[in-house]
């Protein structure tokens, strides 16, 4: 996807740029009932960009009584498949059709390049929504081998309502993640944005409307996590809540379902995601390139970041020899509204503040800063690319989720010990091997404790994959069939025809 435009005309965009700050509650934007505002940063220039309406519990509430109403009435549970299939495919053209606007949006709130929104978020939300839009009239249900006295069939339901809380890192994309899937199965939704990017997601719900969707279905309330998230996961009106964010709070998501109704949870968190470089690589430099892309892409706030970098000691000195070379000019920081920038600033100055105090933890532990390691001479919450050679896997910066363009080199010995290096961590939602040895790469898909496995390659994927964690990662997938089931609940009919 692409749409051609200067720096100059970017901004000029920008500034021109109208949206809606409050929420979006049957098929209305509305105010906060309490009146109460937050400012959104724009992390470019740390200077505010608007204020949103703060939600609290009450608005929370409403959008839930509007989705349980909408639930009820069966307006959009009970459309025939094919007609829900021709709306989200619509909405998926729709949101196609304004991919500037939603572009500029995410950028402005959360700093993404622009052209990075317009190859990655956007085109791929677009996808995400076409692929479940397709999937509305693949849903079966199954009739059973009973007796000949019975007749057993079992049908496939709809939760309910279903709340969708969504990291600030791809405030589109994640959100079409959770969303898609729900509204393609027949639920309701209000989705709550993380505060620093809550502008497309009310977007998004704008959208749904002109495309057809019936008022209600697909409510936004905006507010902090700890006022209107955590409202909406412990609200006894909501079925289900579909949470990407940090393992910290997923922890909380399943602590308030407990505490409320039982309501199911699937949990996309934090990783810490291993590439393994076996010394038979074929290739250095495509290995160090998807290397450095793998850690460094989206400033590195990702979840599934190629962050530990676990080199067989052979070929240590030449990768990360080369790493240097390729890597110190990859990724320069920059205007995120400049179309040549592939580096935009951190979320937030308090992010940024919390990605240095992680490179300062790596030096005082020992590891060697190759390159980076500081900030550069601009307005915003910006952090050079960093790399750390010479890193122990007890070191803080090798254990804990920095979230930022920080890689640290590992040395191993062969692949058993990569394998234990790897699983040692608490996460576990991606992992890579690189090696042109076919048993080493089955040995380490059979052994490695995450979710998505890449063999030569890393972060490549499409609509068929499922994307989700072990252990401290999460539970639960997104995108595939299997999310998409992950909203509805099954119902078993036992009927007799005996005497």
């Amino acid at each position: 996807m692409t749409i051609e435009h200067t720096t100059s005309e970017w901004h000029a965009r920008a500034k021109a740029l109208r949206y809606a700050t409050g929420h979006f509650i049957d098929g209305e934007h509305v105010d906060a009932l309490a009146k109460g505002r937050f400012t959104v940063t724009n992390p470019a220039t740390l200077e505010p960009l608007c204020e949103v309406a703060a939600g609290t519990a009450a608005d929370v509430d409403r959008a839930v009584a509007a989705g349980r109403r909408a639930f009820a009435s069966g307006v959009w549970r009970r459309m025939a498949p094919r007609d829900r299939l021709g709306i989200l495919s619509r909405y998926a053209q729709l949101i196609e059709k304004h991919a500037e606007r939603f572009a500029l949006l995410d950028t402005l709130c959360m700093g993404k390049p622009i052209r990075d929104m317009l190859a990655v978020d956007v085109p791929q939300a677009v996808q995400t929504f076409a692929y479940f839009a397709e999937l509305c009239d693949k849903v079966d249900g199954a009739v059973t081998a009973t007796a000949a006295d019975a007749f057993h069939y079992i049908l496939r339901e709809p939760l309910g309502v279903v709340g969708c809380i969504v990291p600030w890192n791809y405030p589109l994309l994640m959100a079409a993640w959770k969303v898609a899937p729900a509204l393609a199965a027949g639920n309701s939704v209000v989705l709550k944005p993380a505060e620093q990017s809550p502008l497309s997601g009310l977007l998004m719900a704008e959208l749904f409307i002109e495309a057809g969707g019936p008022a209600g279905v697909f409510n936004v309330v905006n507010g902090l996590g700890e006022a209107a998230g955590a409202a909406l996961a412990l609200h006894a009106d909501v079925n289900k809540i579909a949470f990407t964010g940090s393992t910290e709070i997923g922890k909380l998501m399943l602590t308030y379902a407990g505490k409320s109704n039982l309501k199911r949870v699937s949990l996309e968190c934090g990783g810490k995601s291993p590439q393994i470089f076996l010394a038979d690589l074929e290739n250095l430099d495509r290995a160090v390139n998807y290397a450095i892309n793998g850690i460094f892409g989206n400033m590195g706030e990702v979840c599934n970041a190629g962050s530990r970098l676990l080199i067989d000691k052979p070929i240590a000195p030449a990768f990360v020899e080369r790493f240097v070379e390729l890597g110190r000019e990859a990724y320069r920081p920059g205007d995120p509204l400049d179309p040549q920038t592939n580096l935009g600033p951190l979320v937030t100055a308090g992010h940024r503040a919390r990605v240095v105090s992680y490179i300062e933890r790596g030096r005082s532990e020992g590891a060697r800063v190759e390159f980076g390691g500081d900030v550069p001479a601009l307005g915003g919450s910006y952090v050079n690319p960093t790399l750390f050679s010479g890193v122990d896997n007890r070191m803080t910066i090798a254990r804990e989720e920095i979230f930022g363009p920080v890689a640290a080199a590992i040395e191993v010995d062969g692949l058993d010990e990569a394998i234990r290096v790897a699983n040692d961590s608490i996460y576990g939602l991606a992992a890579a091997v690189w090696t042109q040895d076919l048993r080493s790469a089955h040995r380490a898909v059979r052994d490695l404790e995450a979710g998505v496995i890449w063999v030569n390659c890393f972060d490549h994927g499409d609509m068929t994959q499922p994307f989700g964690g072990y252990k401290q990662s999460g539970q639960g997938r997104d995108k595939c069939l299997e999310s998409l089931l992950s909203y509805t609940q099954t119902k078993s009919a036992w009927i007799h025809l005996g005497d």
